[in-house]
């Protein structure tokens, strides 16, 4: 007769089996960081020998910045023809009426606030998780990992298009008009089963840029783009659906991007080693882990998306409420038509430091930060002159009444350095999510604008009677605190202690999955 196995015995030699694992990657781990430790002083001590030093400094910045580029511009131009979609679809709606268009733009700022910024947020988890299994090379769970995400925002999808599907009484309870909350509530609710579609697309953009292939995401996002207009234009003007078709729009158009997408990682060869198979149990196992990641990642978003939405509320509190409420939703679209730029860059140091602390290079990760540091320093001087040479004109690309040209002309500058600091602020949010510290930065987005930044804000508008500029200056003080705190981390950060964090992060994934299959 067999022996029964004795569950008792049976435990303690999976603690051991877990416990060896560990302490053979661990010291692994230690060689091979202290062969490329060893390696480095050595290179380093030749060319200080011969006074090539600083030359091969200024070499590995040069290409640090190249990679950097290389991924930015893409990503850049990604994130500009994704923004596109909706203001193409406000632009068609905008020929309805006034009506239709204060509707449909109260909708899509409703949309932002309770479903996709969570939704983009908990997605930006998959920056730290995929780019250092990439790093790595554990590149089958880099694949793992998306489909996790996708599983888990599919999962938040359902609850969010239950609160979608009471926009007006919600609208309503905030105070809102009921006629524009009325004719906002069917334009939201089309727009539930973008919610779906936008949770895969997101994930699918994290799955391609943490492994540096961005070329296929701008293709798909250029053909989406151009079929969006035609799209739009048929469902708002030729199927008698109105605005609603608008809403439906983006929903298809999201449905494109995505198919176009899964298509690539189909037939690729380059998707062939991350996404090894469809969806197993695997996909479905370790999603309490990334919610510890993801809901932290979802916090720092929201937290920050939230409060520039808070003031333009604010401003309509303000003494001549149309003048003021116009002036801050222009210089919030301007500003965020800008900030295209800095996270376009985030997304490539995002990626750069995720991946080299994952494959254990820590000086690589830490150089990515400085180079991208002084790239985002310098196109945020540029962008601030063009911002202030172009002040007095700009306005008209708004409105023809004077009143509001030369109230936005004045705060132009203003805008001007809130892009200079936020800038520094987007990348450093970057480096944040390829190191993993979302949690420190939901602390941080918290005290910087909910303690500091909208108490200042309502002072300086309502109570020193400073008025909208005074509501912008608050969040620009929050912004400031914000990249106070974020350099001040990133500056004290132990790069090795960061490395050795990623490898256990990936690792340990790793090594469940092996263990249960």
């Amino acid at each position: 007769m067999d022996k029964q196995e004795n569950p008792s015995t049976t435990l303690p030699l999976l603690s051991t089996s877990r416990s060896l694992t560990g302490e053979a990657i661990e010291e692994g781990i230690q060689i091979e960081r202290n062969i490329n430790e060893f390696k480095h002083d050595q290179l380093r001590a030749c060319l200080v020998q011969q006074g090539k030093y600083n030359n091969w400094g200024k070499r590995v910045f040069v290409e640090e910045a190249k990679k950097q580029v290389w991924l930015a511009g893409p990503l850049i131009l990604v994130g500009l023809l994704t923004f596109s979609l909706h203001i193409i679809s406000l632009m068609m709606v905008g020929h309805l009426g006034e009506l239709a268009l204060s509707a449909a733009s109260m909708a899509t700022s409703f949309a932002y606030v309770t479903g996709f910024s969570f939704l983009l947020g908990m997605a930006s988890a998959l920056e730290t998780i995929c780019g250092q299994s990439y790093g790595a090379e554990q590149y089958e769970m880099v694949g793992i990992h998306t489909q996790r995400a996708m599983v888990l925002l599919l999962l938040i999808s359902i609850p969010i298009s239950v609160i979608w599907s009471f926009t007006e009484p919600i609208l309503v309870a905030l105070g809102q008009n009921h006629d524009i909350a009325a004719e906002a509530a069917p334009y939201a609710q089309f727009m539930i089963p973008s919610l779906f579609a936008y949770s895969i697309l997101q994930c699918l953009i994290r799955f391609f840029q943490t492994q540096n292939i961005v070329f296929p995401m701008l293709l798909t996002s250029g053909i989406t783009t151009l079929l969006h207009i035609l799209v739009c234009w048929l469902l708002v003007f030729k199927s008698g659906l109105g605005s609603k078709g608008a809403a439906l729009a983006n929903t298809i158009s999201y449905c494109i991007n995505c198919m176009l997408l899964a298509a690539y990682v189909k037939f690729s060869s380059s998707c062939s080693r991350t996404w090894t198979s469809s969806f197993s149990k695997a996909s479905f196992q370790g999603i309490p882990a990334l919610l510890r990641l993801a809901i932290p990642s979802a916090v720092m978003v929201c937290l920050e998306m939230w409060s520039f939405e808070m003031i333009v509320l604010l401003s309509g509190l303000l003494p001549n409420p149309a003048l003021e409420t116009s002036v801050l939703s222009i210089s919030l679209n301007t500003t965020s038509l800008v900030w295209v730029i800095p996270e376009g860059f985030s997304g490539a140091v995002s990626t750069r430091v995720s991946n080299e602390l994952g494959a254990g290079k820590p000086e690589a990760a830490r150089t990515a930060v400085y180079v991208v540091l002084c790239m985002t320093v310098s196109e945020s001087i540029v962008m601030g002159l063009i911002l202030i040479l172009i002040r007095n004109a700009w306005g008209y690309a708004y409105s023809s009444e004077m009143e509001v040209v030369t109230y936005l002309a004045s705060m132009m500058p203003l805008l001007a350095l809130t892009n200079f600091v936020d800038g520094l602020t987007c990348v450093l949010s970057g480096t944040a999510r390829g190191c993993g510290w979302q949690k420190i930065g939901a602390y941080i987005n918290l005290g910087s604008f909910y303690i500091v930044g909208l108490p200042v804000a309502i002072l300086l508008a309502f109570y020193l009677h400073i008025g909208g500029k005074g509501l912008w200056l608050g969040i620009l003080c929050a912004i400031t605190l914000q990249v106070i705190a974020f350099l001040v981390i990133t500056l004290k950060t132990d790069w090795e202690q960061q490395a050795k964090k990623a490898t256990e992060r990936v690792y340990e994934s790793k090594v469940v999955k092996e263990m249960v299959f």
